[in-house]
Formats: C-alpha cells, structure tokens, sequence
C-alpha cells in the first residue's frame, strides 16, 4: 500500500488553504471532499445569500483577488468558481464525491488508515503519515427539543434549507433565532412581501461602514481579527454569535432589528415554549435591541480610539438610519403569545445553528463535549491535525480571511512532523 505524506477531508477553504502550502512543500497528499468543491457554500445558503467580508479578504494563499470589487460581496456562486478556479491554477490533488467514513491508526501505530466510501464504488483505504480534518465543526443543523412540540401542519427549516421565498407554502414566517442568518433570512421573506415574526436572541451587531470605510477593514488595522483565543480574558467571548450584518447589495448594509421591523418585521422575544398552536415568548426583546445597540456603539468608540491613538484625523460620520439605536425598544412587539392559526402561520425556519460529526474519527482526540482537543489546530495524536474551525487559534480563524495564516502553520507543522 503506497503511503501518503498527508491525506486532507474536506475540499473548502480550510483544505485547499492546507493543500497549498503542503504543495509548496513539496509533501505528497490528497484531499477528499464528500460533495463539490465548496459543498457546504452550495448547500447550505439560501438563493440571495451574499457573503459578509469583502472581496478582498476573501482570497485564498497564492492567488489574490483580481476583481473590480474588492470593496463588494461575492454571490455563492462566484465564492466556488472562485474556488475551482484555484485547483485548477494550482493543480491541486482533489478528489469529490469521497466520503471518509473513518480515519484510524495504523496497525503499526506508524501513521493513519483513512478508509473511503464513492458512489457505486468498493470502500477505499489509503494510508497517510498525517491527516488533517478540514471538515468544518459546524456541520449538522442543530435544532432544539422544542421543535417536536409544533403542530404538525407546520412546516420546519432549518437555515441550511432554506433557499427563498417562493418556495415556502403561503402564509406568515416565523423565523427563530437572532443571529446574522436569522435576520438576513428575515430579510428576505420581507423583500418577497412575507409577514415574518422574528423571535430575537441576544446577538451583538455592527454598521457594515463607519467612517468611510467597510468595518472589517477597520478590523485589519486595529488588529481586531488577531486577538487570540489564549489571550480572551473571557473565553465565552468565543462562542459568542456572530454579529448581526449584511454583505448584501454593492456595498451591503447595516442589519437590526430596528431595521427590521422598519420594514416590518414583528420582533418577538425568545421562544419559550410551544402549547398546542401557540408560541409562548420572552419578554427579553428589548434586552436584545439594547444589547445589539451597546455592542455597535462599542465598536465604533473603539474605532475612535485607535485613530485617536494613530493620530488620525477622524474622517467625517456617514448617515445610517439602521445604525441609529432605538432607546426606548419602540421596535419590540409586546406580544407573549403567537397564536399560529391566527396569524397564519404555516412555516417556521430555525437559525440555531449547527455542531459538528466526528463519529467517524476513531482516535481519542475529543473531549465529553465531542469538542476537538488541540493546541492551535494540532492534536494530542502525533499526526493529526485540525483547521477551518472558528478560533482556532484567533478571531479571524473562522472566516476565509483566517485560512492562509492557520492552513501555513498547519503545513509546517506536518513537515517538522514528517522529518
């Protein structure tokens, strides 16, 4: 059996990035991805959906965005051919349509046995002296035991379903769930003339531009995207949400629920419980429009103060009517109770998140939370390694602007390993 240096799962952005500098180093390897090329971004967005981070972050080690946009949001689609476009300058050694279905030691203890499953094919084994799992950790669409409470007429999605309005059945949308895909989806049941009842969560936002300029650029200089996990004095701030915001339209734009409801969505407080054909709901509504409000004014006097620190003239204020904050919560529904029927309610889309699948890892490389254990991607079995997880090593780890810095110091550690 021919031994790889290096076998890579999962053809996103994460193994392409390891592939790369493994190819740069001259290290044998191959990658193995379940679905297409990008599977996750074909599969598990919505028709309309825009990235969130400028072009220009967006670009993979070795080849730079080329565009005319760099300050634009790329549609999915131009994401992925973005992506085939790079195996292919590349050459790099992809393989779609390959499920591993377990990764294992050898008999020897002296590297891995990753076994393989394509369609219509005999189960594969190829034997590696290391494995990276690139697989991603938000993987499975997480739901919560309350869903099975709901009438049965209801129909259930979850944001990774979800593709546009048109094809839900008539009526009004609650979608729960306050995060960046709760609200860009209610978003776009609005813009389709849906009624959309918004059960809202505490989730922190921020302006798409202040001060001129797109915030993640703000980000880059004040090296907000650097602070490392090891650094957080609060390591919950890690599984914080992602804030609320929109790359959608040429510059995208600022998303709240005071927006929302502008535009007329019903913000609701937390589902509680379901009794027969109502919702019964939280009075904590205006908690999170305050929360998300305090979170923006935050960020924007830390803005300030690194100008102020650079000395920096500050450039001048730009109008935002989504950004200003709703002091008195006016945008919050006093309803405690949705009565399904009466509001003509027929879908409900959970935004609740996703958690990961590593059943098929045999190695004891997880803790009682199933969680992955490592130290900046690389595992306590001498070979394995992990990448694309979110703070992974640092805030940006977990968007395509991160993967070049973690996908080089993954493959050197692989060939300190191999030496």
């Amino acid at each position: 059996m021919t031994m790889l240096d290096t076998v890579i799962v999962g053809g996103g952005q994460a193994g392409l990035g390891v592939s790369y500098f493994l190819q740069q180093n001259g290290n044998s390897h191959i990658v193995f991805e379940q679905g297409r090329i990008g599977e996750s971004w074909l599969s598990a967005r919505w028709d309309s959906f825009q990235l969130n981070t400028p072009n220009l972050r967006n670009a993979l080690p070795g080849l730079p965005y080329d565009g005319t946009e760099a300050d634009g949001f790329w549609l999915t689609k131009e994401l992925v051919d973005y992506f085939q476009g790079y195996v292919d300058h590349f050459q790099l050694p992809v393989r779609t349509g390959v499920t591993v279905v377990s990764v294992e030691r050898a008999g020897d203890q002296d590297g891995f046995l990753v076994k393989s499953k394509s369609k219509d094919q005999a189960e594969e084994t190829v034997a590696s002296r290391s494995v990276v799992l690139a697989s991603g950790i938000q993987r499975i669409p997480k739901f919560p035991a309350i869903r099975s409470k709901l009438p049965g007429n209801i129909i259930q999605l979850h944001t990774s379903e979800y593709r546009n309005p048109e094809s839900l059945p008539p009526g009004a949308v609650v979608v729960v769930g306050g995060g960046q895909s709760g609200c860009q989806i209610a978003e776009d049941l609005l813009s389709a003339g849906r009624a959309v009842y918004l059960c809202a969560s505490k989730v922190g936002r921020v302006p798409r531009r202040y001060r001129g300029r797109d915030l993640v650029e703000w980000w880059v200089d004040t090296k907000f995207w650097d602070v490392t996990y090891d650094s957080l004095p609060d390591k919950s701030i890690s599984r914080a949400a992602q804030p609320q915001i929109s790359g959608l339209g040429r510059y995208g734009h600022t998303l709240s629920l005071q927006h929302l409801a502008s535009r007329g969505a019903v913000i609701l407080g937390r589902l509680l419980e379901v009794e027969s054909d109502t919702l019964i709901l939280g009075d904590d509504a205006a908690a999170h429009v305050h929360f998300a409000d305090e979170f923006s004014q935050r960020v924007k006097n830390d803005i300030d103060a690194y100008l102020e620190r650079m000395n920096i003239t500050p450039p001048p204020l730009e109008d935002d009517a989504a950004d200003l904050p709703d002091v008195e919560a006016r945008c919050v529904s006093p309803l405690r109770q949705l009565d399904l029927r009466e509001a003509d309610v027929n879908t409900v889309i959970w935004a609740t998140g996703f958690s990961g699948d590593f059943s098929w890892i045999h190695l004891p490389v997880f803790d009682d939370q199933n969680k992955p254990i490592h130290t900046r991607g690389i595992s306590p079995e001498r070979g394995l390694y992990f990448v694309g997880f979110p703070w992974l090593n640092s805030r940006k780890s977990g968007i395509l602007y991160g993967i070049a810095e973690d996908a080089h110091y993954i493959a050197d550690a692989i060939r300190e390993q191999l030496k």
